[in-house]
C-alpha cells in the first residue's frame, strides 16, 4: 500500500503537508482540508466514525460507521484507493480467494490457535445460536455486515488516518498494523470476553498485514465475512468441541 507524499504546489494549510498523490486540485478547498486534517473537524469525524462502526437496531446490525467512512472520503476528496477500495482484476478470483482464506483461517484458529491459548472450546457468548433457527437470519446478516463495516473502518479508514499521521515508512506500517489490531481486538472484549479479544487481535494482525502489503480491501472483506460465517456454521451445528479437538484432544 503506497503511503508516500509527493511535493505539490498546493498544500493542506492546517497540516503544512503536501496534498497526497491522486487527490484532485479541488481537494484544496477548506472544508475538505479540514476533514482531512487532525484539527477539530477532522478529529470529530474520526470520533463519530469510531463510535458508529456498528449500530444495533433490535437484532439488525446497521454498518453506519462504514457508510460514514465512504461519506468522509467523498467530502474530503480522498481517493477511494486510499481506503483500499481498488477494483480487483477479477471479482470471481477475489471472492473465491477470500472465501477459501477466510474459512481456512477460522478452522486454523478454532482447531489450533485458540486451544493453544487455553480458550473454552465453546464460544459461550454465541452458544445461544446453536440450532437456533429463529436467530439464524439476523446472525447471518451480522456476519456479512462485519466483513464490510469492520474492514472499512478498522483497515481502510484507520490505515489512511494513521498513515497520514505516522508517515509511509516500513516501521510506521508495522506500528499501524499493531495499533489497529489491538484496537480491533479490544472492540470485541465487551461482547466476547478475553478469548474473543485474543481471536480478534490475531485475525486483525493477519488482515492488517495483508492490507498493509496490498493496499486492497475487497479480498479481506470477503475473507472476514467467510471467517464469521464459518464460525456461525460451527456454532449453529453445535460442533465447536469437535473442531476444537481435531488436533488437541
Amino acid at each position: 500500500m503506497s503511503l508516500t507524499n509527493d511535493t505539490s504546489k498546493n498544500s493542506d494549510q492546517d497540516l503544512k503537508l503536501p496534498i497526497e498523490p491522486g487527490i484532485p486540485e479541488q481537494a484544496g478547498d477548506q472544508f475538505a482540508a479540514d476533514l482531512r486534517s487532525f484539527g477539530p473537524m477532522g478529529l470529530l469525524a474520526i470520533l463519530i466514525i469510531i463510535f458508529s462502526t456498528k449500530v444495533y437496531l433490535g437484532n439488525i446490525v446497521v454498518p453506519i460507521g462504514a457508510f460514514l467512512v465512504l461519506l468522509w472520503a467523498k467530502l474530503s476528496h480522498t481517493p477511494w484507493s486510499r481506503i483500499g477500495y481498488v477494483k480487483p482484476k477479477s471479482w470471481i478470483e477475489s471472492i473465491a480467494l477470500g472465501l477459501v482464506f477466510g474459512i481456512a483461517l477460522k478452522l486454523l484458529m478454532k482447531a489450533i490457535v485458540m486451544p493453544l491459548l487455553g480458550a473454552d472450546p465453546v464460544n459461550q457468548a454465541y452458544h445461544y445460536l446453536a440450532g437456533n433457527r429463529s436467530m439464524l437470519p439476523a446472525a447471518t446478516w451480522a456476519m456479512l455486515v462485519a466483513g464490510f463495516a469492520e474492514e472499512t473502518v478498522f483497515r481502510g479508514f484507520a490505515f489512511e488516518r494513521l498513515g497520514k499521521l505516522f508517515g509511509p515508512g516500513k516501521w510506521a506500517r508495522i506500528l499501524i498494523v499493531l495499533l489497529t489490531s489491538l484496537w480491533f481486538g479490544w472492540s470485541h472484549y465487551a461482547g466476547q470476553g478475553l478469548a474473543g479479544m485474543e481471536q480478534a487481535t490475531i485475525t486483525g494482525l493477519v488482515f492488517g498485514t495483508i492490507f498493509a502489503t496490498t493496499g486492497r480491501i475487497f479480498v479481506i472483506m470477503v475473507a472476514h465475512a467467510a471467517f464469521d460465517l464459518a464460525a456461525l456454521a460451527i456454532i449453529y451445528w453445535n460442533i465447536e468441541p469437535t473442531v476444537a479437538h481435531l488436533i488437541f484432544k
